[in-house]
């Protein structure tokens, strides 16, 4: 996938959420790091149509995601913070069935494919369970398989290993690691994006380092310690 930001800027009124940015990405694996309020989120959530550029474009693979808003948004997912709250349906197997069978698929084909996506990922032993009943790297890996059996070109992270115990954090770092599907990962977990084939830095809503893992890392590190 090739993401592009052609001065793109978000704004609120007259808060600068994100100033005009232009970068391409086309590496598998992105991280994405700063401080809270940096514009990070901003940054996530225009690659994923979640919101406008207030100027300027994105583009995925030349797919404005204005102009060729639905087609855009098809190419992409988005696992949010806190994932129990895009898991809408009362039991697990029946939310990760919600993607196919919108497409119209016959009842056996989404079987099908909700077998293969749960056991991708190794979660086969979820498909009967309720939402509250699970960890919150087991939620990850739930909304990460309803995410990618809609076949997305990019999945978003926002915060994936927040909050998790050391197994979970493996499990989901793992997960990660092994997608075919291109990544950006936004993350206070700089371990997480210590082997990312590029990082970015964002600082008061503008982005301020775009390199290397671990130069990026040294980087943030810099700013946080001012």
């Amino acid at each position: 996938m090739h993401i592009r930001f052609d001065q793109a800027d978000l704004r609120f009124g007259d808060r600068v959420a994100l100033q005009p940015l232009t970068l391409s990405l086309v590496e598998p694996r992105i991280g994405v790091i700063g401080l809270n309020g940096s514009g990070k989120t901003s940054f996530a959530r225009l690659i994923a149509g979640l919101a406008k550029p207030s100027s300027g474009t994105v583009t995925l693979d030349g797919l404005d995601t204005v102009a060729d808003e639905k087609a855009a948004r098809a190419r992409t997912g988005f696992i949010f913070q806190n994932p129990g709250h895009q898991i809408i349906l009362p039991v697990i197997r029946e939310d990760i069935a919600l993607g196919p069978k919108a497409r119209g698929l016959t009842a056996q084909e989404v079987d099908r494919l909700v077998d293969e996506v749960l056991a991708r990922f190794g979660i086969s032993d979820l498909a009967a369970r309720r939402p509250h009943e699970l960890s919150g790297g087991e939620l990850q890996l739930a909304a990460l398989a309803a995410v990618c059996i809609n076949r997305p070109d990019v999945v978003i992270f926002d915060e994936p290993t927040n909050q998790l115990d050391l197994r979970n954090r493996a499990r989901v770092k793992a997960a990660i690691e092994g997608l075919a599907e291109q990544a950006v990962v936004i993350s206070h977990d700089l371990d997480l994006v210590a082997d990312f084939s590029r990082v970015l830095v964002f600082h008061e809503g503008a982005l301020v380092f775009d390199g290397k893992a671990r130069e990026a890392i040294a980087h943030y590190r810099e700013i946080a310690e001012c």
